[in-house]
């Protein structure tokens, strides 16, 4: 699909500065990041770290900073437009440094290679100060289910 006609990808345009609780994802809207930019391809969101995100030494917990790179690489997916749903067969996640509760941390969601039934992404998650909290790769199949 052009990415010029992509009423997905201009979606997403729109909720620029806006939370994402009217998410396509229903697990998206529960982490509720706020959308920053977005290009075919690319697509950054702030998330907060909140209590239910944490571990119990108080910071942001490996399956919520997996979780958050994982859906918003999907929303990325989503917005390239394609007639079927993907879905993801692995992630690899490595996790770099600690985000404490309340901070607000940066997540980046970027397409590298994009084949006709497989997908490879990667995700980033930033802290403020620029250290990375915490990086994925990620690859995603077409399924069967059209949207």
């Amino acid at each position: 699909m052009n990415e010029i006609t992509n009423p997905r990808l201009e979606f997403f345009r729109s909720k620029i500065g806006e939370s994402m609780n009217d998410s396509p994802s229903p697990f998206g809207k529960w982490l509720n990041g706020m959308i920053r930019s977005v290009d075919y391809g690319r697509l950054v969101a702030d998330f907060t770290v909140r209590e239910e995100m944490t571990n119990p030494a108080g910071v942001l917990h490996g399956g919520a900073a997996s979780a958050i790179l994982d859906d918003l690489i999907g929303a990325m997916v989503y917005s390239l437009g394609r007639e079927y749903a993907y879905t993801s067969i692995n992630l690899t996640v490595d996790f770099l440094h600690a985000a404490r509760l309340g901070d607000i941390v940066t997540a980046t969601a970027e397409l590298i290679r994009e084949g006709k039934n497989i997908i490879h992404c990667e995700g980033r998650i930033v802290a403020i100060n620029g250290k990375t909290i915490a990086k994925c790769a990620t690859n995603l199949i077409q399924t069967s289910i059209r949207i």
